[in-house]
């Protein structure tokens, strides 16, 4: 996907990312520390990890195509390179997300009489939930990261710092 509307997909996509991955990392934490938020957010933990997950490479590859199509610079190159290590931050909320997901469910089903001992015994839920912890802070500080290269690589001659008469 090159344009939308006319406009680069990566400016309408990036949104996507910027609104998702940290709404994910938010909810993962929740999950991940919480036992009855896990259970009440359900399969919409992992759904909306999934939908994260997919829009990194989406926004990604939207941006390579911008990226040819603009002046090349240090600045764009910068927001590039960072842009290529959010997919590894994604894909660890999302896996997290499925285990505290599974994690929840299992523990429900594991509460009835005769069932094995639980899976989400207190040592495992610090593990994840210390996982958790990290990998949610990791992606959103890089979400940060390369959004603010990307706001100076697109802006940072684009505009007058003293406004223009009326």
């Amino acid at each position: 996907m090159s344009t939308v509307n006319g406009l680069p997909a990566h400016v309408l996509l990036v949104h996507l990312v910027v609104v998702l991955v940290p709404l994910t990392a938010l909810a993962l934490v929740a999950a991940a520390l919480w036992p009855r938020v896990a259970r009440r957010l359900g399969v919409l933990l992992p759904a909306l990890a999934l939908v994260a997950l997919v829009s990194v490479p989406l926004t990604t590859q939207a941006g390579e195509w911008l990226e040819r199509h603009v002046t090349e610079d240090t600045l764009v190159r910068r927001h590039t390179e960072l842009g290529d290590g959010l997919l590894p931050w994604a894909l660890g909320l999302f896996v997290l997300a499925a285990v505290v997901w599974w994690a929840a469910r299992r523990s429900g089903e594991e509460q009835a009489p005769g069932k094995g001992a639980r899976w989400s015994a207190l040592p495992v839920r610090i593990v994840v939930g210390v996982l958790s912890v990290a990998v949610a802070a990791g992606a959103v500080v890089d979400v940060y990261r390369i959004g603010d290269s990307g706001a100076k690589a697109a802006w940072h001659d684009a505009y007058q710092k003293t406004a223009q008469g009326n």
